[in-house]
């Protein structure tokens, strides 16, 4: 079997995955703030990694891959939310409000990453949930030396730390010189970070300590993928952008913490994602959520697919005509891939695909094999790599629902025929171009020949609007 080999952010080379325990493969992602709709950035990581814990599932077993990605739950914007609806009269303490919107919000990132095809982690831990492992992490620290309280705040002395910043490759004093940093009198270094801070009482708090108050976001994380996948484990996985400080941060408390191991063996992480080749901002009017998408029509299985195209490692370029391509490609390969879907799912090995993806998620090149694959016409090792990489599984449920469609479509073609006939009589083509208008605005290929007409479910097909001509 092909060797897994992936590119470790802190050793900077590729390297052969040898996980700790065979039987038990550990992966941790760093997950999203629930304060709003997940934006096209955000999806990114999920497809990514969600890539790499398909892989890790096919080549350990589904039952020995433990993955872990968080909710952070403890959000500044997600109080303010909050804040304004009590202020508005909604019934219920500031921290049930809170709980409130976390949970709409969660619900939201829930229901548009199903549908770019992403599996559920075995884990989803939420911040707010694990407030004592983050109490008693801190307290080690304090007692180790490596944190200090001061004013009702913990900080992480950054300088008992002498690896840090080693994930990204700066010196402290580097990241000072270009870095923003929050100056503050409590603070015995500037880049020494807050793992505590003091909640007044128009904020949520919990007890400590060091008086009432919540959680800095880095030690989230630590305590979260601690509790969840112990002191090591084997990758840790998020956006560059995260790479420091989150997860320069990540590594020192946790280290500090539990000296004798090793936190995470291998560091991944993606390329940011761009709109029409520029990054996406609102004050470019180019920033849009995945529902954004999903709700304009474009289906979660292309804005995976257009993702895919592009290594991870590379930054990405959403374009409009990427999008129409890959609805395209994916409509070929579903028909292709028909007859197999109505029959048990193929067992054949994608050894191609495979490799693809075992040679640092390789994605471009798996998606080129993909083509090729096509191109062979061998449809059963077709779909089982497509499988491979999230694509597919829907598709048999997909295809009773073309059934009927189809029903609906002779009855179409019988009608369009007819009036075809009378036309080529009559000389009079009105309601045959209206008709044929309806069609194509409903996505469905018209092919007239000598022979007779024949009806074609296209790659914009739309079943409502196909039931509605009547």
């Amino acid at each position: 079997m092909t060797d897994i080999r992936l590119y470790n952010t802190k050793t900077r080379t590729k390297e052969t995955f040898a996980p700790i325990d065979p039987k038990n493969v550990r992966m941790y992602v760093c997950g999203p703030t629930v304060y709003d709709r997940a934006h096209l950035g955000n999806a990114r990581p999920v497809i990514v990694f969600d890539v790499l814990y398909r892989l890790l599932r096919h080549v350990y077993g589904a039952g020995h891959v433990t993955y872990v990605r968080n909710f952070t739950d403890v959000d500044d914007r997600i109080n303010e939310t909050a804040q304004n609806r009590k202020a508005a009269g909604a019934a219920g303490t500031l921290e049930e409000l809170i709980r409130e919107r976390s949970n709409e919000t969660i619900r939201w990132y829930h229901d548009d990453m199903d549908a770019l095809g992403a599996l559920r982690p075995d884990h989803e831990p939420r911040a707010t949930e694990f407030i004592p492992q983050m109490v008693a992490m801190i307290e080690g620290l304090i007692a180790s030396g490596h944190a200090y309280e001061k004013e009702g705040h913990v900080l992480f002395r950054v300088r008992s730390y002498a690896e840090y910043g080693k994930l990204s490759g700066r010196s402290i004093d580097d990241m000072i010189a270009g870095a923003r940093v929050e100056v503050a009198p409590f603070k015995e270094d500037p880049m020494d970070f807050v793992l505590w801070k003091p909640s007044d009482k128009d904020l949520p708090g919990w007890d400590s300590p060091w008086g009432r108050g919540r959680p800095g976001w880095h030690i989230e994380c630590s305590a979260m993928s601690h509790d969840l996948l112990g002191e090591s484990f084997d990758i840790h996985a998020g956006g560059i952008d995260l790479q420091f400080p989150h997860h320069a941060n990540e590594i020192a408390q946790s280290k500090c913490a539990h000296p004798k191991a090793e936190f995470a063996k291998v560091w991944m992480h993606n390329e940011m994602l761009q709109v029409e080749g520029k990054k996406m901002s609102k004050s470019l009017g180019n920033f849009f959520t995945v529902r954004d998408l999903l709700d304009k029509g474009v289906p979660g299985e292309v804005i995976r697919f257009v993702f895919l195209q592009t290594h991870y490692s590379k930054p990405m370029d959403w374009t409009e005509e990427k999008a129409r391509q890959a609805k395209e490609t994916l409509w070929k390969w579903r028909q292709q891939t028909s007859h197999v879907s109505v029959r048990k799912r193929p067992s054949v090995t994608p050894d191609s695909v495979y490799a693809a993806l075992c040679d640092d998620l390789n994605t471009s090149l798996a998606i080129s094999r993909l083509h090729q694959l096509s191109a062979q016409g061998d449809a059963d090792e077709l779909l089982a790599s497509l499988e491979l990489v999230g694509f597919g599984e829907d598709w048999q449920d997909d295809l009773r629902n073309d059934m009927a469609n189809m029903r609906v479509l002779l009855a179409h073609e019988a009608r369009f025929g007819e009036l075809r006939q009378h036309a080529l009589a009559s000389k009079d083509f009105s309601l045959v171009d209206q008709l044929k208008a309806r069609l194509l605005a409903a996505g469905v290929e018209v092919r007239m020949s000598k022979g007779g007409v024949e009806l074609v479910p296209g790659p914009d097909f739309d079943p409502a609007k196909l039931e509605a001509l009547k």
